[in-house]
């Protein structure tokens, strides 16, 4: 059975998880307010229900990424490039990881936001 002071616990600990990331990392700072931006695009744009679960779903895959990177760094840091020279290869390929997923994810957005944004201009 679920204890709600557990529960509660748990969410607690979640939010301090989030604030930590959002104080000590300029990148998830960053895929967060990319993250609202396009969270406008979606209240503003006359989207078909697939095209907001896809956006949506990216949104929550690069900010997922973006948290496994820093978690991947947190913990290979301990370790310190003088132990082993593997632990900057590691934090290269994560933080790639988080590019390709965000470049993807902005390609898509674009293919998704381009008609809306030039129906704006042409009228």
């Amino acid at each position: 059975m679920v204890r709600v002071k557990d529960l509660l616990k748990s969410f607690s600990h979640a939010c301090r998880g989030v604030r930590t990331l959002i104080k000590d990392e300029q990148s998830f700072r960053l895929q967060i307010l990319a993250a609202l931006v396009v969270g406008i695009f979606l209240i503003i744009f006359p989207l078909s229900v697939f095209e907001i679960i896809i956006v949506l779903l990216l949104m929550v895959l690069v900010l997922v990424l973006e948290m496994i990177n820093s978690i991947f760094e947190r913990l290979v840091d301990t370790f310190k490039p003088r132990i082993h020279p593997v632990v900057g290869e590691i934090k290269d390929i994560m933080a790639a990881t988080v590019l390709i997923a965000s470049l993807f994810a902005a390609v898509i957005g674009v293919i998704i936001f381009l008609p809306h944004f030039l129906n704006l201009l042409v009228g």
